[in-house]
């Protein structure tokens, strides 16, 4: 896969992202998908993926902005920076109380290709920071 093929595939990723178009994040997905979550631990596959999509959907609603993506030159490896524009829904375990507090968050992801389709997401933000904002 050549470096502007994977910028098209990330692009497709994170417009389906802003879209809530779960599917089309998914379809980007490999089947056996690995999935660091931010200071938590690596899950597998898509189905998993599903599920936290299910579980993010339910407690945060988020939008991507300034989303810059670099991949190196065979497009086996890529990164994506952007700034999240979010709003706290409903108590996420371990988390401090939802009541609809809004944030704004840099983020990153340090990201796999293979075969046209992601195969690993290592997702990266503050926590503290995020922290900081919703307890304000």
């Amino acid at each position: 896969m050549s470096r502007a093929a994977t910028i098209a595939l990330l692009e497709a990723y994170y417009a389906a992202f802003n879209a809530g178009d779960w599917q089309g994040m998914l379809d980007c997905l490999a089947d056996d998908v690995a999935h660091d979550v931010n200071q938590g631990e690596r899950v597998t596959g898509k189905a998993k993926f599903a599920e936290f999509l299910g579980h993010m959907e339910r407690c945060y609603k988020e939008r991507l902005e300034d989303i810059v993506i670099m991949a190196n030159d065979e497009g086996t490896r890529a990164a994506a920076e952007f700034v999240v524009h979010g709003a706290y829904l409903a108590t996420d375990e371990g988390l401090p109380e939802a009541n609809g507090q809004t944030y704004v968050l840099p983020a990153g992801a340090f990201i796999a290709v293979d075969g046209g389709k992601i195969t690993r997401l290592t997702m990266y933000y503050n926590l503290a920071d995020w922290t900081a904002q919703v307890v304000g």
